[in-house]
């Protein structure tokens, strides 16, 4: 309760000195300030570990800036993988009691890896100087500091000294939060399901045997509840920094609407992908023209994806089978440029969609099982067919999936017509649809305070057993 009070409060006040503060050096102590105060409510060490590696990595930046050659940008990788090691993957290999969860400081994944793109910018030229209190501010920056969008320095100084807020940026980043929330409750009332018990979590947690029908319905509602809530938690974090002038990155965009694991990962987790891609994939890619190479760092590239979420066998080979999806991908293109083959459209678009979505369902079960010999007993079951006879999970919990499943889909149609209609030239011309439209601003607050009073009545009335900000646990 004291985090969200003092996110509370430092949140309006960082919208107002953002609007109406015009000295630049001044609104940046505020940020900053607020920021650390938010972080301090957690535990204080923790501060101690965000402050020691941005007084290190600004000197890393610093002595990088000046003489920028392969051996400081080593030390400083070094060093930023050393404390993450330290505090994130040793207890777990270690597995000892001695060193439980709560070691980890929140958020550290995420701003390591802003550290990290921050020293390889300086390595590459990039005309960066921020001064410490700017350099901080990009590490502690709380909107993104537990949970990301993973940001990046040449995007974000600019906007720390000349970002305001105006009217219009605090409209839509309202919006943007307003949505986060409601999709945050959403993800909750998956894992916890319609009847207590009866929810994703249960279905991992306590269930001991699955049906094929089983195994879909829960790697289908785990996408959908980690969407769910990671980008409800997104919508939070851009739409509070929106609200005080400032741009982050996006961190999804319609990922189930994608019909090829290409397009998936350009659509999912975006700025931690599209970290990956632009400073490990590439890097490494370019030592050789090989397409084995290429094909062989994309694994190792998923592979360090998935280990940068656990030091766990199961995420690696989360990562390894998402990196031989995206191989596997590659070559099919490459045989329809051989063969000159044109896929006959809409057909083809709806058989590639059909199979990515389940193919990226079924890695969901190494994503969230408990255990190797648990995600082997549920992909087993996926394939044998005399399973798809038995059923264990409660039929609410198969209805809440679909429920949920066709509402994305009809939101991501609703909200084609209204980029549509912003853009006049696709609007509808007439009828009761182009008057919905355009009418929107009326009925869509009602619709939303509806769903989510719906969608509060059920997660309220049960206990507190699944937990918000999933990601913040990476």
């Amino acid at each position: 309760m004291l985090q969200v009070i003092v996110y509370g409060l430092v949140f309006l006040a960082s919208v107002v000195v953002c609007s109406t503060v015009k000295n630049v050096m001044a609104r940046q102590w505020a940020l900053l300030t607020g920021s650390y105060a938010l972080y301090l409510t957690w535990t204080r060490w923790f501060a101690i570990v965000l402050v020691g590696s941005t007084l290190a990595n600004y000197a890393f930046g610093n002595w990088l800036r000046k003489r920028p050659i392969w051996p400081r940008l080593s030390l400083g990788i070094a060093f930023n993988i050393g404390v993450l090691g330290a505090f994130k993957y040793l207890p777990e290999l270690a597995a000892s009691s001695s060193l439980p969860r709560w070691m980890l400081p929140l958020g550290l994944s995420f701003w390591t890896f802003q550290a990290i793109s921050y020293l390889f910018d300086q390595y590459r030229g990039e005309e960066l100087d921020p001064c410490l209190v700017e350099f901080a501010l990009y590490m502690a920056f709380f909107p993104v500091t537990i949970a990301g969008p993973v940001c990046r320095m040449p995007d974000m100084l600019p906007q720390f000294r000349a970002a305001r807020g105006g009217t219009q940026e605090r409209e839509r980043g309202f919006s943007r939060i307003a949505m986060g929330v409601l999709m945050m409750q959403l993800g909750k009332m998956l894992g916890q399901g319609i009847l207590a018990g009866d929810g994703i979590n249960s279905g991992f947690d306590r269930l001991q045997q699955w049906g094929g029908l089983d195994v879909w319905c829960l790697a289908v509602g785990f996408g959908l509840q980690l969407f769910s809530d990671f980008a409800g938690y997104s919508h939070i974090a851009i739409g509070a920094a929106q609200m005080m002038g400032i741009t982050v990155p996006e961190n999804f965009d319609r990922p189930f609407a994608a019909d090829t694991p290409s397009i998936f990962w350009t659509r999912w987790h975006m700025s931690l992908s599209f970290w990956i891609r632009d400073y490990v994939f590439l890097p490494l890619a370019m030592m050789s023209r090989s397409v084995f190479w290429r094909n062989v760092v994309l694994v190792l590239s998923m592979a360090l994806f998935g280990l940068w979420h656990k030091a766990s066998l199961l995420f690696v080979l989360w990562g390894c089978y998402h990196g031989v999806l995206l191989v596997v991908h590659r070559q099919v293109q490459q045989l329809e440029k051989k063969f000159d083959w044109t896929p006959q459209e809409p057909l083809w678009t709806a058989i590639s969609w059909s199979v990515t979505m389940a193919l990226v369902s079924l890695g969901w079960v190494f994503f969230r099982a408990t255990s190797l010999a648990q995600a082997q007993q549920m992909l087993l079951a996926v394939v044998s067919l005399k399973t798809y006879s038995q059923q264990y999970l409660s039929g609410s919990l198969y209805l809440l999936v679909l429920g949920l499943a066709l509402g994305y889909a009809i939101v991501v149609w609703v909200a084609g017509l209204l980029r549509g209609y912003e853009n006049r030239a696709e609007a509808p011309a007439g009828g009761v649809l182009a008057l919905l439209v355009r009418r929107r601003w009326y009925w869509l607050p009602a619709l939303y305070v509806l769903i989510l009073a719906a969608v509060l009545m059920v997660t309220l009335t049960q206990s507190a057993t699944t937990a918000q900000f999933m990601y913040r646990a990476f």
